[in-house]
């Protein structure tokens, strides 16, 4: 399933520079001194179920096949349990404004496992009044009053990862669902929720721009009001990546995004993430507070967390393998590795997030939600205006249509070099 963890829906083949600082490299004022925060970045949960039926050939997240003995849900969640309590120091009096559950396919674990981990979220952190509470799901693991008892627990928002309703294309994904499967899913979602996602992929095997419209056609038959369009990459360490399937190519697949756009435009959609389309006022608000470089707490096997203090940002990352995070956790110590990110990494990591946003973002919010002043990016910021990649307007960072479609280049601009 295609999710958002560390950054989301990470830019490809982006790297540091190795050579020299040149005139549009970063340099930071005062870069020896940390962030100044006068308020901190909104608060998010991330919790992620590591398991699946089987893994996807394109697959790179952490997934992890279910155990022949099923799935052990109780110690898991003892685990994410003890995982929230040992953090409770980071986030102390801090409200949590959504909360995520990804994976993996979470929707794997009982009505009453998803129960237990809500309640266990409530009685240790102070959720926000009306917080947006995801859960994802896939097709084959869909039955009426299993997912009646996911929404009796708490869960506001669906997102179901369907990629294609068409046979052949799941079959050349991997997909354990078939068509008939993603139309029975789509339909109990969204009589259940208000809000539902569906996650859909293109450029797939063999695929034509007329297939890929076929998609958006029976999407729009359910009256979804968020959709996510990803385009199928072959990463590294997948099946996929080792035995590349017959894509087509980049140009029919640069038409197959121009034609999904306009298909989704003309049914009301705001195109306003690179790969998320909402209906007004229904765009996902977990993944806005990521690409606003807000806060989130990750627990769970492998799952990844950006926390603020006063005086610095830390990043987090928890032990991957379930069974040694499980392990890590009960013992009172879930985390792989944290680090504190530096001044020079910073404003990428920013500009990262908040360009992919079609409207951007308000240019206080740099200040706001890194604790440096915009300012230090000024050089930068000149020329990216001066090659038409970006507003010139000084109270807002916003792509032109000409960075948007070539943001690879325009976040460039941004990376840190390496001496």
């Amino acid at each position: 399933m295609k999710k958002i963890e560390i950054t989301p829906v990470a830019i490809a083949d982006i790297k540091p520079r190795s050579h020299q600082p040149s005139s549009h490299v970063i340099q930071l004022r005062g870069s020896h001194q940390g962030p100044r925060f006068e308020t901190l970045p909104p608060l998010s949960l991330y919790v992620h179920i590591p398991w699946c039926i089987k893994k996807c050939p394109y697959c790179d997240f952490n997934s992890h096949q279910e155990p022949n003995e099923g799935l052990p849900e109780a110690r898991y969640l003892r685990a994410l349990e003890a995982d929230i309590e040992a953090s409770l120091p980071l986030i102390w009096g801090r409200s949590i404004q959504t909360v995520f559950i990804g994976g993996g396919t979470p929707s794997l674990f009982s009505p009453e496992a998803i129960d237990q981990l809500l309640a266990s979220i409530r009685a240790r952190l102070k959720l926000a009044p009306g917080a947006e509470i995801t859960l994802e799901a896939n097709p084959g693991t869909f039955e009426q009053n299993r997912f009646q008892g996911f929404k009796d627990a708490g869960i506001t928002r669906l997102s179901i990862g369907i990629q294609s309703f068409q046979e052949r294309f799941l079959k050349a994904l991997g997909r354990v669902h078939n068509g008939a499967e993603a139309r029975k899913a789509v339909e109990i979602g969204v009589n259940l929720f208000e809000r539902v996602n569906l996650d859909i992929m293109y450029a797939l095997p063999e695929q034509t721009i007329a297939d890929a419209l076929q998609d958006v056609a029976i999407a729009l038959t359910y009256g979804i009001s968020h959709l996510s369009f990803y385009h199928l990459t072959l990463e590294p360490n997948t099946y996929f990546h080792r035995y590349p399937p017959p894509l087509p190519d980049e140009d029919e697949a640069s038409h197959m995004q121009e034609n999904i756009e306009e298909k989704l435009l003309q049914a009301g959609f705001n195109h306003y993430e690179v790969s998320a389309f909402a209906k007004t006022k229904q765009e996902s608000r977990h993944n806005l507070n990521y690409w606003q470089f807000g806060d989130y707490l990750g627990i769970g096997a492998g799952a990844h967390g950006k926390i603020s203090f006063a005086d610095k940002v830390i990043r987090q990352h928890r032990y991957r393998q379930p069974e040694q995070y499980m392990q890590s956790a009960l013992k009172g110590n879930s985390i792989q590795g944290e680090q504190v990110v530096g001044a020079s990494d910073i404003g990428f990591e920013f500009m990262l997030n908040a360009l992919r946003l079609r409207e951007g973002v308000p240019a206080i919010l740099y200040e706001m939600h890194t604790g440096f002043p915009l300012s230090n990016l000024s050089p930068i910021l000149n020329i990216a205006v001066q090659r038409g990649w970006l507003e010139p307007d000084p109270t807002i960072l916003r792509p032109t249509p000409l960075g948007f479609r070539f943001l690879n280049d325009l976040l460039e601009l941004f990376l840190p070099s390496v001496e």
